[in-house]
């Protein structure tokens, strides 16, 4: 008799692993899908913030990227020249003496290799990019780059708090 109450108890006790195995694997489920959300929207996120930032480059216009730039003098930006600069106003007085005023115009591109990582308020992007310009000479000129931004979540805005500019040694 006591071999048979055994018997019994064992398909009760096997019913709930099972119950708890699909709990298990439901819950990671739901966050395999939820990250699988988030990634996506992630990646939306900063790819109209990255193109957005190539239309405010493009304008000509040294204070239409200012938007996207976290705004402490003691921020380091890496461009291609000159080596860096301290702070949002320095950055723009740079590109403005640098760029801007030798141009007819200029067009900046994000390429599609956009990558995108995210830690809570801070995340970076890894891009490649595409620049065109016409100068006041005449003179045409096309080059790429990669960049990579940092980004900080201030007051649900998300901010530039470093740029790295890089190409390619030829």
């Amino acid at each position: 008799m006591r071999e048979n109450a055994t018997f019994a108890a064992r398909p009760r006790r096997f019913h709930w692993i099972w119950i708890v195995f699909g709990a298990v694997l439901a819950g990671l489920l739901t966050i395999g899908l939820a990250q699988a959300q988030q990634k996506a929207t992630n990646e939306a996120t900063f790819r109209k913030l990255v193109d957005d930032l190539c239309a405010a480059w493009s304008t000509g216009d040294a204070d239409k990227p200012g938007v996207f730039y976290a705004k402490d003098p003691a921020l380091v930006f890496y461009d291609v020249t000159p080596f860096q600069y301290r702070g949002w106003q320095q950055y723009h007085d740079g590109v403005k003496k640098e760029f801007f005023d030798k141009l007819v115009s200029g067009t900046l591109t994000a390429g599609k290799d956009l990558r995108v990582t995210r830690r809570g308020g801070v995340a970076w992007t890894t891009v490649s990019m595409h620049y065109s310009e016409v100068a006041k000479d005449g003179k045409k000129t096309e080059s790429d780059f990669r960049d990579t931004l940092i980004w900080e979540l201030h007051g649900g805005k998300w901010l530039i708090v470093h740029e790295h500019i890089s190409a390619a040694a030829s």
